[in-house]
């Protein structure tokens, strides 16, 4: 019985880790159809957010026993520390504006090895000589999959500033995740954590997209970031129909629900390692789908991450405790 619970948590990780690295070919095929990153990401969040209110509300209707509910306290937490989750999302795509997914992906999953310097500074404790190793690992592969060694590829720098930053965003998110109001609900627990996220989107929608529309002071402002004006425009409502609701599934309703699920039964080790599968799906996705060219010395550095990944989750006999999640 207990293989078998095992092998279904195995199940729903992976499931749930392929579909999140399905996301960013979408997000990429959104812009070429003349979509800007705040319609992206506000039609993300606000359709997941109706989504997990709507499976709350199912599951309170139709659960036998009641549910615990968050104190104002734990909103309140649960709140700012989904505020990352809105900045991984928005740092991510705009990564995605400037450089190939299959690049601004192996960026995110520097998170790996943000996750140890976080958990050393928390901990006060230098890290052990294996996780070492699968950070030197990690930078080695990342240095291959972004094929840096070959000189006559053009990488836009703006896209490795976002998608670093992405990365770091994301490595709060996990820490949060997994330590605060654990006692809650799955659902109850994201669509409380998504609401945070949801508030910094629309917050760079008003910022970028319409309060320069009609102010000219945020106009301004905003052009002393960028000097493109096409975002500077009224919000395109078809993005809910055209990529929203696809955008909403594959990032902010079945990815957490699944790893929630997943994790508990196959543990966090095991967990961690079948959930860096979002790395070879996404890669794949942007070749077959956008046509990203992807050779095989980029191929090796994300074996070599993976690699990295698996040896940094392996069950450790001086310390158990000693375990990263990357979701």
């Amino acid at each position: 019985m207990e293989k078998r619970n095992i092998l279904k948590g195995v199940l729903f990780v992976g499931i749930g880790a392929s579909i999140y690295g399905m996301l960013a070919t979408f997000v990429k095929m959104s812009y070429k159809d003349g979509f800007t990153t705040s319609e992206v990401t506000t039609a993300q969040f606000l359709l997941g957010f109706v989504g997990l209110l709507i499976l709350n509300l199912i599951q309170t209707k139709t659960s036998k026993k009641t549910l615990p509910k968050p104190n104002s306290k734990e909103v309140k937490m649960l709140m700012l520390a989904g505020t990352s989750m809105g900045f991984t999302s928005l740092f991510y795509y705009i990564a995605v504006q400037y450089i190939n997914v299959s690049i601004a992906i192996v960026l995110l999953m520097q998170s790996v090895w943000f996750s140890v310097v976080v958990e050393s500074f928390i901990a006060k404790k230098f890290p052990n000589a294996r996780k070492i190793i699968a950070v030197i690992i990690v930078l080695a592969g990342t240095v291959l999959a972004t094929n840096l060694i070959n000189m006559k590829v053009e990488i836009d720098w703006h896209g490795i500033f976002w998608g670093l930053l992405a990365a770091a965003s994301f490595t709060m998110t996990m820490f949060t995740s997994n330590t605060l109001a654990t006692h809650l609900p799955v659902l109850r627990k994201s669509m409380t954590m998504l609401s945070g996220g949801l508030i910094v989107v629309l917050l760079f929608l008003f910022f970028a997209q319409i309060g320069p529309l009609y102010f000219d002071g945020l106009k301004s402002f905003y052009l002393n970031f960028t000097e493109n004006t096409e975002h500077i425009r009224p919000f395109d409502y078809s993005i809910f129909w055209t990529y929203g609701f696809v955008l909403a599934l594959f990032g902010t309703i079945i990815p957490p629900i699944l790893f929630n699920i997943g994790f508990p039964k196959a543990g966090l080790g095991l967990g961690s390692i079948i959930s860096s599968l979002e790395l070879p799906v996404s890669v794949t996705m942007a070749f077959m789908l956008l046509g990203e060219e992807v050779i095989p010395i980029q191929w090796f550095g994300i074996v070599l991450i993976l690699l990295a990944i698996v040896l940094m989750n392996l069950p450790s006999k001086n310390d158990d405790q000693e375990i990263i999640a990357y979701h």
